[in-house]
């Protein structure tokens, strides 16, 4: 018997929680999600009590505007890379008042994807002042609204953690 996830707003509900049991700030920064993770978080009454803000940064300009995603590690490492999720993430929590970051970077097809990086590939990180920033990398199955739904489900699970003492 398969076991059936969480929908990602319960997991959503955990993270606002644990932040506002610490009175932490919250922000998002999303690309292959395009919004799911603020959109996820607004539906949640009470939201605004712990988070900021979210980014929604599709290009790689984007990225790097609102970010400060360097020039060099997207030409270097691709927009779907560890070394650019850990860039979204420290640089949402940078460019916001926020305490904690979650950010993500994938393709979520049906195109887009190569053989090194095929669609279902997301970098997920999460970032916290004065903590190590988490990554985590994953090959979501299924089509583009499965990507997202688990990429969303796994977001707010890292930021869950990050909240942990």
């Amino acid at each position: 018997m398969t076991e059936t996830p969480l929908p990602a707003i319960d997991i959503a509900r955990e993270a606002l929680k644990r932040a506002n049991a610490k009175n932490l700030l919250l922000v998002t920064a999303e690309s292959c999600t395009g919004g799911l993770l603020a959109a996820t978080i607004t539906e949640i009454a009470g939201c605004s009590s712990a988070f900021e803000r979210g980014y929604v940064t599709y290009s790689n300009e984007a990225k790097m505007d609102c970010l400060g995603v360097p020039r060099a590690v997207l030409d270097a490492h691709g927009a779907v890379s560890e070394a650019t999720a850990r860039a979204m993430a420290e640089g949402a929590l940078a460019h916001s008042r926020a305490d904690a970051s979650v950010a993500v970077t994938g393709i979520a097809g049906p195109d887009g994807g190569t053989p090194d990086k095929p669609v279902g590939l997301v970098h997920l990180a999460a970032a916290r002042h004065g903590r190590p920033t988490l990554h985590r990398v994953e090959r979501f199955p299924g089509d583009r609204a499965a990507v997202r739904a688990a990429t969303a489900r796994t977001a707010f699970a890292m930021l869950a953690d990050i909240l942990d003492d």
